[in-house]
């Protein structure tokens, strides 16, 4: 992705709340069913991390990153904003563009 769609997606994640939230017992099975029925269907998901510490978070959204081969478009503090492109449906850049 170039640097002109990473912006527009970061100003269409400012206003989404956070579909997905993973608390202090880390993922489970349920929580990444639910994140992927959400890329599925949003594509942009705003996802809010509370666990531990600074690195336990990155190394759990680098895990989801991973896991759900999604792009990490921006992170600030606990929340992540993830993109992925459902084939099925059309483009969040051409819907909004």
């Amino acid at each position: 992705m170039n640097t002109k769609q990473i912006k527009h997606l970061k100003s269409l994640g400012h206003k989404l709340n956070p579909i997905v939230t993973v608390g202090q017992h880390g993922m489970k099975e349920s929580i990444n069913n639910e994140l992927e029925i959400a890329l599925d269907y949003h594509q942009l998901v705003k996802l809010k991390v509370s666990v531990g510490d600074r690195d336990a978070r990155d190394a759990l959204v680098q895990q989801i990153v991973e896991t759900h081969k999604v792009l990490l478009v921006q992170r600030v503090g606990n929340i992540a904003l993830l993109y992925r492109k459902n084939k099925n449906k059309p483009s969040v850049f051409e819907v909004s563009v």
